[in-house]
């Protein structure tokens, strides 16, 4: 199993639709939130416990919460809480699913990988990364984007150069998706030799 991560605005989820198009079983975690936020009730019903302001006529008020938690370390943990156990259930989900379709290789999209300890669970992994000009111009595109929202979102993940030297492939996802493409096809190569 692999795991694929990257900071904010590196191109993680780019490389990460590389990968399932060229076949490869890829489950993403930020999805898996979403999925979780909008149609799990008993999730839902745990945000209203714990944030009764996020939750409006049964629904989650994403904009909400991320206010919420956005300059709260003690905030954000309580979410995290809520959200993490859940995730690793549909991931463990994915992966038997995987293995039962006889995937050769399964990809687990997760943006806070080492932060929450996942490469632990991982054969190999994959930092995507991008020189800090290219990221911010693209983080800097995003609606309802700041700096100060994009500095406090960095301020939460491990240092881009923190993460590559922890991983076990690095991608550049900077010079453009062809180059990306190739990376991810080498990768791939070293992994599942023929």
């Amino acid at each position: 199993m692999l795991a694929i991560t990257g900071s904010v605005g590196m191109g993680k989820t780019t490389a990460a639709k590389v990968f399932a198009r060229l076949g490869y079983p890829v489950f993403d975690a930020d999805a898996t939130v979403r999925d979780l936020l909008t149609s799990d009730a008993r999730t839902i019903a745990a945000v209203r416990r714990a944030f009764p302001v996020a939750v409006r006529d049964g629904a989650v008020d994403r904009k909400v919460l991320a206010d919420l938690v956005f300059d709260d370390a003690a905030v954000l943990e309580r979410l995290e809480g809520i959200l993490h156990k859940r995730v690793r259930r549909a991931e463990k989900r994915f992966l038997a699913a995987a293995k039962q379709s006889g995937a050769r290789l399964a990809v687990l999209d997760i943006p806070l990988l080492f932060e929450t300890g996942g490469e632990k669970r991982a054969d190999a992994t994959v930092v995507v990364s991008a020189p800090a000009a290219v990221q911010r111009a693209r983080v800097m595109t995003r609606p309802g984007m700041t700096a100060r929202r994009f500095r406090a979102m960095r301020a939460r993940q491990m240092p881009d150069r923190e993460k590559r030297r922890r991983a076990t492939f690095v991608i550049d996802t900077g010079a453009g998706k062809a180059k990306m493409t190739r990376a991810i096809r080498r990768v791939i190569g070293i992994l599942l030799p023929e």
